[in-house]
């Protein structure tokens, strides 16, 4: 007993949306294998565990969200951690090692780890394991995977530091403690064997057993050539396969034939109050023949306490598609069931360390509405629960597709066919048709359905009562892997929602008429602590916003115009707006831009447009950051001499970077500067909040 405590280990994780969690229960899970205890805990259960006085190895896994915050569940931890009055000894006696959850996409790459770490640091703590920062970008798995093999050899020898600082002897700390690797060895060769196992309980060697699969996959696959979602090739297909652990159930649920109603919205929803709105109108901003279609929707606010600033957003909570959701009952065998209540609770007996009634399922619903309102049955599947798919699967090639696609060796596999080509469960389903999983196996993999977050296109001042904001109606398009075509899940519930409303006029924002609500959303604030107009209108700023990515500055120059309108005697800064769209006939979403020229409330209005064909002789710029370039001198002067603002709206992977790019190069040229000082003081301005961004990926 005295060798199993001391080789516990604290393990903490702060998650958003799950990610942190899962991969910590995938650490929980081993730890036994390699010879360790895992006490696991949430980050905010704060009076479950006390870094004060912890004397064992700390291993913590935390997200990102937002801009680069830290994920909800860690606020307090940080914000304990992050008191100046601690002194830089305060965590001297912690060993840790830390694993950050990061999309690059992002500009605050992991930035939630990061300020963890680097905070443990100036407390004195130590690592005894290097950081790892995984991507979600390219895959977390390609660090998360060797990061969690590392981990064990990393605690083996923090223990036996610790043991020789306590004066033990070292030889018999050793013999003690090298018994885990041999024991974690033969325990992965055991779980692997009882992992293969797909019909004969005897077989025992996996040798044997891998060569029995793969001669029943290549054998159904006779003449594929190339890998696909539904069959592999050598040599993933003739491997031995390393595959995680099989979660344990913990969910029961059990039908109910009976009558009741549906929980209210709002009970969904733990991050604010939520507001119950009409819609009012619905304009279509872009041509019947351009590639994407915006639409702009009003809201009428003026019943509700709801408040926001321009440069605000906020989320939309919607549901699936509710043809999906009728596909999925019927796939499952459930169609019949679909207005029965079911009752969801934890499972007594469940070996899942901490195991709790989710959050956002409740405790009493019926299946349609758990279908449509909570689970995101859109979500790209998680290996945890492709695994846990495979005990459902009864056909010996599918099954043996589905090891594949979550193991080790099949990670680009999985990269390529699953996660790339935006595979979900109802494509498993109908690809693996022998896959029959139960219903409490999907309220314990599939994540919430996370409401929708949207940036304001209007102002309060503007406009009293209303709120509008603009989107493009998302599109995937069908592929191998998924050969149906999908709209997005809340931008297709919402043209479907105003297409009542939609009018003919579609490239004005004051749309003549009377206004009509068909419905109500739930909506929910969603504050932006920082991409707002400068407190000081005598401060000039410079807009970028390409596309969709414009919607936030219509708020702006709305609210600056009543300003000038309400203070004829104040003084205010320049503004510059840079626009660009692909067709100007087709997709120039707010051509009454001209308007805000014209009075005065917009200085400077540059647009470019990407596909329309120039004259030979005139080579005009197709992108925001060619004509920012050609504005160079006059950037530089708002932002470096005057100390101005600058605002970046958009995609981020396309334009945000590529406009970064630009903005460094102007520094650099104007300040006469290197690149790499150029970048310092870009950084700089990001850091004194005059460098801002809102995009997306």
């Amino acid at each position: 007993m005295c060798c199993d405590f001391k080789r516990r280990f604290l393990l903490l994780y702060a998650t958003q949306k799950g990610q942190a969690k899962a991969i910590a229960e995938e650490i929980w899970q081993q730890a036994g294998a390699h010879g360790f205890e895992a006490d696991m805990h949430c980050m905010s259960e704060m009076d479950e565990y006390n870094l004060e006085t912890e004397k064992d190895p700390v291993v913590i896994v935390i997200s990102t969200t937002g801009t680069g915050d830290p994920p909800d569940t860690a606020r307090k931890f940080v914000k304990k951690i992050q008191d100046t009055a601690l002194p830089p000894d305060h965590f001297a006696h912690v060993q840790y090692g830390l694993l950050g959850l990061g999309d690059s996409e992002y500009t605050f790459f992991c930035n939630g780890g990061k300020t963890v770490d680097q905070r443990l640091q100036e407390l004195g703590a130590q690592h005894f394991y290097d950081t790892g920062l995984a991507d979600d970008c390219v895959g977390l798995e390609l660090v998360v995977d060797p990061w969690i093999d590392g981990l064990w050899l990393a605690l083996k020898e923090a223990f036996l530091l610790q043991k020789e600082k306590e004066g033990m002897s070292g030889e018999a700390v050793s013999s003690a403690l090298s018994a885990a690797p041999h024991i974690g060895h033969e325990l992965n060769l055991s779980l692997e064997v009882q992992n293969f196992k797909l019909e004969d309980e005897r077989v025992r060697s996996s040798d044997v057993l891998t060569q029995k699969l793969a001669d029943i996959h290549l054998v159904a696959s006779t003449g594929d050539t190339e890998p696909s979602l539904v069959h592999s090739v050598p040599p993933v297909s003739q491997s031995a396969l390393n595959i995680p652990a099989l979660p344990p159930e913990y969910i029961e649920v059990q039908f109910q034939d009976t009558h009741g109603e549906n929980p209210h919205l709002s009970s969904l929803i733990s991050e604010g109050t939520t507001f119950e709105v009409p819609v009012t109108k619905a304009v279509q901003l872009t041509r019947e023949d351009a590639i994407k279609t915006a639409l702009l929707v009003e809201l009428d606010i003026a019943d509700t306490v709801f408040d926001y600033q321009p440069g605000d957003a906020f989320c939309v909570i919607c549901p699936n598609n509710v043809n999906e959701v009728e596909e999925l009952l019927q796939v499952l065998g459930l169609s019949d069931k679909g207005e029965y209540f079911v009752c969801v609770k934890v499972k007594q007996g469940t070996k899942k360390k901490g195991a709790t009634h989710p959050q956002h399922i409740p405790e009493k619903s019926t299946l349609k509405f758990l279908l449509t309102w909570c689970l995101e049955i859109r979500a790209v599947p998680k290996k945890a629960f492709l695994r846990a798919l495979v005990e459902c699967t009864s056909d010996a090639g599918e099954k043996r597709r589905l090891q594949e696609l979550c193991s080790r060796q099949g990670a680009s596999d999985y990269t390529r066919f699953i996660r790339d080509s935006n595979v979900c469960l109802l494509d498993l389903l109908h690809a693996f048709p022998s896959c029959k999983p139960s219903l409490n196996l999907l309220i314990e993999h599939l994540p919430k359905l996370q409401a929708r977050s949207y940036s304001v296109s209007s102002s309060n001042l503007y406009q009293p009562g209303r709120l509008c904001f603009v989107f493009n109606i998302v599109e995937f398009h069908a592929c191998p892997a998924r050969p149906v075509s999908r709209k997005g899940v809340c931008t297709g519930w919402l043209a479907e929602l105003v297409t009542p409303l939609l009018h003919p006029n579609k490239n004005t924002l004051d749309t003549k008429g009377e206004s009509s609500s068909i419905g109500k959303i739930c909506i929910f604030a969603r504050p932006n602590n920082t991409f707002h107009l400068p407190a000081d209108p005598s401060v000039p700023f410079v807009m970028v916003g390409p596309g969709t990515g414009i919607s936030p500055f219509i708020g702006f120059l709305q609210h600056r115009q009543k300003l000038r309108e309400e203070h004829t005697d104040w003084e205010f800064g320049e503004a510059w707006l840079f626009f660009g769209c692909r067709h100007q006939e087709r997709d120039y979403l707010f051509k009454q831009l001209k308007c805000f020229l014209e009075n005065g409330t917009l200085t400077h209005l540059k647009v470019c447009f990407s596909r329309d064909s120039s004259p030979a002789e005139v080579t005009s710029p197709k992108y925001v950051q060619d004509v920012i370039r050609l504005y160079a001198k006059e950037v530089a002067r708002v932002l470096l001499k005057e100390r101005g603002y600058f605002y970046v709206c958009g995609d981020k992977k396309h334009m945000a970077d590529s406009v970064s790019d630009a903005v460094v190069d102007i520094i650099s040229m104007e300040m006469e500067v290197d690149k790499l000082e150029a970048m310092k003081t870009l950084a700089m301005l990001r850091e004194a909040k005059r460098y801002l961004q809102d995009v997306w990926s």
